[in-house]
Order: C-alpha cells, then sequence, then structure tokens
C-alpha cells in the first residue's frame, strides 16, 4: 500500500480580527485551495479554527467529504518544564495514521505557516521518520512578509519568538539580541500576542539605543496593513502606536 503525504496547508492571517476577514482567493493560490478541498484527515492546532478555514474553502470548492465528516484531530500540547518523552512521541505519531493508511493528511495553524512560528515541526519531524512525503504548499508566511516588507538585512534574519514578560528579563534579553545584532548585522524578528503589542514596542523603544532600526508590520494582508521601518530615535519622536488587537511582528537591526 502506497503512503499518503503530509500537506502543510497555510491559512490566512485574519484569525481573531474581527470585521477583516478577507477573500481566500485574493491570498492562497486556487491550486492549494483545491487541495485543501481533497483533504478529509487534519491535524490542527485548533479543530474549530479549522472548521471556519475549512467553511471557506467550501464557498470556493467543493469539500471532498461534508464538514461534520472532516476527520480533525488537535495537535498535542508540548510538555511544560519536561523533556519530551516516548508517550509524547507516540502522541504525534499517531496522528499520521491515516498516511500510514494511505490517506493524505493536512497540517493546519490558526494562521499562517504550520510548522513556522506555529506548532507543528514535530509532526513533520515524525512524518519524516516514517518515510511520509512532506508537501509545503504556497501561502503567507507573517514573518517572511515582514522581512520583505522591513528593508532591513534579509540575507541574514533570526525569528527569536516571544520576550521574557517579566520586565527585568525582557530588558535583558532586548539587550542581549541588540548586541547579537551589532555583531552579526543580523535582523532579529519577534512577535506578541496582541494585547501585549504596546507594552512590547514599548520597551523596544525604551531599552534599545537610538540608532538601532526597528520595523513594525501589523496587520499583514489584511486590507489596512501597515509597515513602518525608522530608527528607534524616530519612532520616539514620532510617537506612533501599535493597535493592540491585531497581530504584528516586530523586528530589530543594530547600526553600526
Amino acid at each position: 500500500m502506497s503512503l499518503g503525504r503530509l500537506y502543510l496547508v497555510p491559512n490566512a492571517l485574519d484569525f481573531g480580527i474581527d470585521g477583516q476577514e478577507i477573500d481566500l482567493r485574493e491570498i492562497l493560490p486556487d491550486a492549494v485551495l483545491r487541495r485543501a478541498a481533497s483533504i478529509t484527515h487534519w491535524a490542527a492546532e485548533n479543530a474549530k479554527t479549522t472548521r471556519a478555514f475549512l467553511k471557506r474553502v467550501s464557498a470556493l470548492h467543493p469539500l471532498a467529504a461534508p464538514l461534520q465528516e472532516q476527520q480533525i484531530v488537535e495537535l498535542p500540547r508540548p510538555p511544560k518544564g519536561r523533556a519530551p518523552t516516548a508517550s509524547d512521541h507516540q502522541a504525534w505519531t499517531a496522528l499520521l495514521a491515516p498516511a500510514l493508511a494511505g490517506q493524505d493528511v493536512g497540517l493546519i495553524s490558526e494562521a499562517g505557516m504550520p510548522a513556522v512560528a506555529d506548532p507543528g515541526a514535530q509532526l513533520v519531524a515524525a512524518a519524516h521518520a516514517a518515510d511520509i512525503t512532506v508537501v509545503p504548499l504556497v501561502g503567507p508566511s507573517a514573518l517572511l512578509l515582514a522581512v520583505a516588507a522591513s528593508g532591513l538585512n534579509g540575507q541574514s534574519f533570526a525569528f527569536v519568538g516571544y520576550l521574557p514578560v517579566d520586565a527585568a528579563a525582557r530588558q535583558t534579553r532586548l539587550r542581549d539580541l541588540e548586541a547579537h545584532s551589532l555583531r552579526e548585522q543580523q535582523t532579529q524578528l519577534m512577535i506578541e500576542t496582541p494585547y501585549r503589542n504596546g507594552a512590547l514596542l514599548q520597551a523596544l523603544l525604551t531599552h534599545l539605543k537610538p540608532g538601532t532600526l526597528l520595523s513594525v508590520s501589523c496587520g499583514l494582508s489584511l486590507a489596512d496593513a501597515w509597515t513602518h521601518t525608522a530608527t528607534v530615535a524616530q519612532w520616539r519622536k514620532n510617537n506612533r502606536t501599535v493597535p493592540d488587537k491585531v497581530p504584528a511582528v516586530f523586528a530589530l537591526l543594530a547600526a553600526r
């Protein structure tokens, strides 16, 4: 029996933004939408948002199985404070049972590209270990869009995830990232939960050096998306804000 494939299915970036849902055809190729419509087994960050995505797809292409018959299993939550056990690895491998039986499986996040700044890398690794073909489909990744729009160094960049919530630890982390950026001339990318966008921006403006370049990309792929890049000194002078209800990507590049 031939194995199924694991498709990495990109989602829109408008998750959780009231009144901002956009036509999927504006951000996903038709071939991706048709492939998504053909899949009936899903490994998902969130089952509810996956059903919402499939409902949007069904308005454009008929689903291979009715929405209520789609097999959607949520990804295991990563263990906190301990290393993964054999049982943890088995939980991820179990999600590939349909592929081992010859059925394609779709991996999908709540927004953007799965396994990139989102859960799913462990499932991809398990697929490779089982000789299951992994197929990434074309779609939006907030990180790459932000790098491209920033004007910062796109030849060398790193995604550092979320910064510490504790103020002292966050200050130390920012200064370490700025020093690394200066030494390597590497763009440093970070994100925050939207309701803490303002707090992160304030921390960046407080602790980074005046000449460091800071870029913020807000609401990428939405109708009112914007990217603003300037020195920290210019940000301070212009007193520009970032909304607390829209996902944003923050990037810095230290100046020599």
